[in-house]
């Protein structure tokens, strides 16, 4: 069982920055970010395999947001550049054994609680 502790949202001004951070209780091969905004379905936003240092990212947020580790801390950042009001939303840290269920069928085993961003306009 891993359990993930999510800390830095908070609300910013468009085209601020925030970082998020996830530390996890124990090592897993793959974790990422994923949000959900109201009304909208929840989305992978960034994922990273330890392994490899191998980083993903949704379209939406390629060239604004990067993701990355301190392997030592078991810990996953998750720096947002240029924020924009449709980044409002709910960010879920996850964790998963396999890449595959983490980023590509979006399933990952292991889920923290959540940190509120907010853009305003």
């Amino acid at each position: 069982q891993v359990q993930l502790v999510e800390s830095g949202g908070g609300s910013v001004q468009a085209g601020g920055s925030l970082r998020l951070s996830c530390a996890a209780s124990g090592y897993t091969h793959s974790m990422g970010w994923f949000r959900r905004a109201p009304g909208k379905e929840r989305e992978g936003v960034a994922a990273i395999f330890a392994g490899t240092g191998a980083t993903y990212y949704a379209d939406s947020v390629k060239g604004r947001f990067t993701i990355s580790q301190d392997k030592a801390k078991n810990t996953v950042y998750l720096q947002m550049n240029s924020l924009k009001p449709e980044d409002t939303a709910m960010y879920y840290c996850a964790a998963d054994p396999s890449l595959y269920s983490l980023w590509i069928r979006g399933a990952p085993g292991y889920w923290g609680q959540g940190t509120q961003v907010t853009v305003s306009s």
